[in-house]
């Protein structure tokens, strides 16, 4: 036996953290992977296992020891030890591999480190698989945590502050004139999404997931090429999973040329408030753009060619917004196309058409969100065998596999909707796949969310959809204006609906619009997966007075036991 050290790997960036729990003593044995304390923070726990297994020979700590990364924690008389030294960092950037063209064998190849991505790797390695995971971008995380879901929430929870203590002013509370440190704010941005991406680092450590950065494409159904800055590594795979994500769409005739010209990138990183800004796209990510440029102070023209914005919900959840946002965007136009572009000194000259009326505006900036494309085609899956459809999508069945039996697929490149919360759980199924455990994909639904102001949240079937199928159902409809929550809140313009099959009263479908309508229907998706009827949730006491009792009481409406407000029956 040989006496090997087991130290405190990287947590994340975390330094002088509290040991609280030590679960082995002197003579103990140890396996690989057990436990041997935990580790406490002023925000989270997390526990160290052992890399080597053996007898404990000497602790070097004790509860309430402060310790960092590298300490030495615990001396092990090991079994087979690994010399440490002569170990691969797990994280390899190419540009530093100078040995040249390598190849490394493993049991499950992940590319792309979005949230569909990394779930994927850190899944399949709990399952004692060997697991490499390929990322093209500098971090861990994808759109999601690096320009997207994140950075967006991170503006418009500064949007909602300015917002609220406006809106106080009427009630007896002012905070003065608004000023705005752009910079200040940017690093805000920056500093959560560096949390995030660096929390990934550690779990990538933690759970040994070696991290290469680079773009892949393969070679054969059982290789790909990752190419680095300078360099370039072969990697042999057992089982693959491709989560490539999408990119921004592009429309033709845009001058992109023109760094006036943004996407939701761009208008991410907030280089400047610009006076006059046209977003073309009415969905989600254009009008949460479009709560942050204008309370920002930028006057905001929001375009859109459907004769609705945010088109996938019903009408009568998006008319409550757009009934608030009317009075703070300086206009919304649907069934209105961009016909022209021209740029110029003083700005971008647009053409806007609606029916025969053509006009021709000026803009300072323009931010294009007209939607996504997937990637599919970005990694020469066809040298695989993977087939890929003309959009650059890659079906896949309900196991998350391709038509290659090794070859799964997740997230955004297999079809929308394109939701990182619906790519995570499709990661999970295809790692336990590749690690044997026979699993589906069988979401009976997936939410939606629009983190505008008011918030838009549906989730099953919609009431439009219904009426359109053909469906039998009831709908409960509850308004805010009868919530005390909601009026001590100064926020009542909002309502909640339930959608029920009227035969069996089942819970099929529902709408919430108003402030945190996305934190509220988490509880109707749980309904619906539960197969809850309609008396299941009118029947549970919701805590008084929330916003969440608006769903009880929507309930309520359908089964005909509403006392909050007066229904005729």
């Amino acid at each position: 036996m040989s006496i090997v050290d087991i130290k405190i790997p990287d947590i994340g960036g975390s330094d002088d953290v509290k040991v609280a729990e030590i679960y082995v003593k002197v003579g103990d044995k140890i396996s690989v992977d057990d436990n041997v304390l935990m580790l406490e923070t002023e925000k989270a726990t997390m526990e160290i296992p052992a890399d080597v297994a053996g007898v404990v020979e000497k602790i070097l700590v004790k509860v309430g020891s402060k310790v960092t990364v590298g300490d030495t924690i615990l001396k092990i008389a090991a079994v087979n030890p690994v010399n440490k030294e002569d170990s691969p960092d797990k994280t390899t950037t190419l540009a530093n591999n100078v040995s040249g063209e390598l190849e490394f064998d493993c049991d499950v190849l992940v590319i792309g480190a979005g949230p569909g991505g990394y779930t994927a790797a850190f899944r399949a390695s709990d399952l004692r698989q060997k697991v490499i995971l390929i990322e093209k971008h500098a971090n861990l995380g994808g759109v999601c945590l690096n320009v997207g879901c994140i950075p967006s929430k991170a503006l418009l929870h500064v949007a909602k502050v300015i917002n609220e203590a406006k809106a106080m002013e009427k009630h007896g509370v002012s905070f003065g004139k608004m000023k705005l440190d752009i910079e200040q704010i940017r690093e805000y941005k920056a500093g959560i999404v560096s949390k995030l991406t660096g929390g990934l680092r550690g779990l990538a450590k933690q759970r040994n997931v070696e991290v290469v950065f680079g773009g892949a494409k393969f070679v054969s159904s059982n290789q790909v090429v990752v190419t680095g800055e300078n360099d370039k590594r072969t990697i042999r795979f057992k089982n693959v999973i491709i989560a490539t994500g999408s990119s921004s769409f592009q429309l033709p005739g845009v001058p992109y040329e023109d760094p006036r010209v943004i996407d939701s990138t761009g208008a991410l990183d907030l280089q400047d408030i610009p006076r006059n800004l046209l977003i073309i796209g009415g969905g989600i990510i254009g009008l949460e753009m479009a709560e942050v440029y204008s309370t920002f102070g930028s006057k905001v023209t929001v375009v859109e060619l459907g004769d609705s914005i945010i088109p996938g919900a019903d009408k009568d959840l998006v008319k409550v917004l757009e009934n608030r946002i009317k009075k703070t965007l300086h206009a919304i136009k649907t069934n209105t196309m961009c016909t022209k572009f021209e740029s110029k000194a003083n700005g971008i000259y647009v053409n806007l058409k609606k029916a025969d009326t053509e006009d021709t505006h000026l803009f300072d900036k323009v931010l294009v969100c007209v939607g996504r494309r997937p990637n599919g085609k970005e990694i020469e899956a066809d040298k695989a065998g993977v087939y890929v459809d003309e959009r650059g999508f890659i079906p896949v069945d309900k196991q998350c596999r391709t038509n290659v039996k090794n070859i799964y697929a997740i997230g955004d490149v297999v079809g929308q909707p394109m939701l990182a919360h619906k790519a995570t759980h499709e990661g999970k199924v295809a790692a336990e796949n590749c690690a044997g455990l026979n699993t589906y994909f069988d979401a009976r639904t997936i939410p939606n969310v629009a983190y505008t102001d008011p918030e838009i949240a549906w989730m099953g079937v919609t009431e439009n959809e219904a009426k359109e199928k053909g469906f039998a159902i009831e709908v409960g409809k509850f308004p805010w204006l009868a919530s005390g929550r909601a009026l001590a809140n100064g926020r009542d313009d909002g309502f909640t609906k339930i959608i029920v099959d009227k035969n069996s009263k089942k819970i099929i479908g529902a709408g919430i619009v108003g402030v945190n309508a996305g934190e509220l229907l988490a509880e109707t998706v749980l309904a619906l997966e539960m197969g809850c009827d309609v008396h299941d949730v009118a029947l549970t006491i919701h805590a008084h007075p929330t916003l969440s009792e608006t769903i009880g009481f929507a309930c309520e409406i359908i089964d005909g036991s509403i006392t909050d407000i007066y229904v005729p029956r």
